[in-house]
């Protein structure tokens, strides 16, 4: 018995070969302010981004002393989900915290 191979075959091979682009992947950043409690970032980033205390802590006083944090880098619908999550559960909770997406 031969073994040949249809054209296909060969067709179906070269089709799957086609790459996939990976997705473009988004930070995800907490802007300073002068009137958030620090204790209520380290909460939010520990509620939002599974971050531990110490983790969390991190990224609150990067975003004290520097202007902003990073708190995870995801695909953009993720990114803009926790950003959306974040600024809304700020307001609601009376704090002007801002939260933004930056192409990473």
């Amino acid at each position: 018995m031969s073994m040949t191979h249809s054209d296909n075959d060969t067709e179906a091979v070269t089709r799957s070969k086609k790459k996939v682009k990976a997705p473009d992947f988004y930070k995800v950043v907490l802007l300073n302010d002068d009137f958030t409690p620090m204790e209520f970032v380290v909460d939010l980033i520990i509620k939002f981004f599974s971050k531990s205390a110490e983790e969390a802590t991190e990224i609150m006083l990067s975003i004290h002393h520097e202007g902003f944090g990073v708190c995870g880098v995801y695909p953009r619908d993720i990114a803009e989900t926790k950003m959306n999550q974040v600024n809304q559960f700020a307001r609601q909770n009376g704090h002007p915290l801002k939260c933004r997406i930056e192409r990473n």
